[in-house]
């Protein structure tokens, strides 16, 4: 029987709620492109979260990289073609893990710069963890693909990052954070920024176009589409 797919490893768990996503997503799309019984062939390594999430706020990066790198090479070891880390913020450690392994990662901020230039966006906004939007790894990405990145303010920020961890990673969605967002993100738009990245996996379960006519960019749609891409060899 010939092979349809080649098989992605997921680094997942952060949130589990996301990876849920992820794996919904990912098979959606397969089965939309191939039809029939077909699924993803992808493997899943769930990671901790709350482990991971003790190192982000410690700022033990140096041990969050080998914690990532490790997931990779067992992933590469149990026979996936390329990597995808199923979050934003662990981009941060994104070159340590692709020096780390002798297959492609699937970047999720080259991914979402691509499809920004592609839908013409210049000027975005950034929303995400604290991490994502004040440490400069994401928003450098961004601009190495031409692209103007406008975050939040420090006030701003705080509150978006707390409604991820507090809220949004533990699966409760509330009409109050979304309010909270929105006035965010209208504040933004006075800034001159055309449209919003939503720089955590976790954002797309709070905010989308049916509550907002600003343009999204939802990084975990953007990932998803592209790690489909490299599953049907067309990378």
């Amino acid at each position: 029987m010939q092979k349809t797919q080649q098989r992605v490893g997921i680094i997942g768990g952060m949130s589990w709620q996301s990876t849920a996503l992820y794996y919904s997503l990912l098979n959606q799309q397969i089965h939309d492109r191939l039809g029939g019984l077909h699924s993803a062939d992808i493997i899943v390594h769930s990671v901790d979260f709350h482990q991971i999430s003790e190192l982000q706020h410690n700022q033990q990066w140096d041990e969050l990289s080998r914690m990532m790198i490790d997931s990779a090479r067992l992933l590469e070891n149990a026979g996936a073609t390329a990597i995808a880390i199923a979050t934003n913020t662990m981009h941060k450690v994104a070159p340590d893990v692709a020096a780390a392994i002798s297959i492609p990662l699937l970047n999720i901020i080259s991914a979402t710069a691509q499809h920004c230039r592609a839908d013409q966006l210049q000027h975005v906004g950034l929303l995400g963890t604290r991490f994502t939007m004040h440490d400069p790894f994401y928003r450098d990405g961004l601009q190495q693909h031409g692209l103007q990145v406008t975050t939040p303010d420090t006030a701003a920020q705080h509150t978006i990052h707390q409604i991820i961890y507090e809220e949004l990673c533990q699966g409760t969605v509330t009409d109050a954070a979304q309010q909270q967002f929105l006035a965010i993100m209208k504040d933004m738009t006075e800034h001159g920024v055309q449209g919003f990245i939503l720089g955590c996996t976790e954002i797309g379960l709070l905010i989308n176009s049916h509550i907002t006519r600003h343009t999204l960019v939802d990084t975990t749609q953007v990932h998803t589409r592209h790690i489909v891409r490299h599953l049907l060899g067309q990378h």
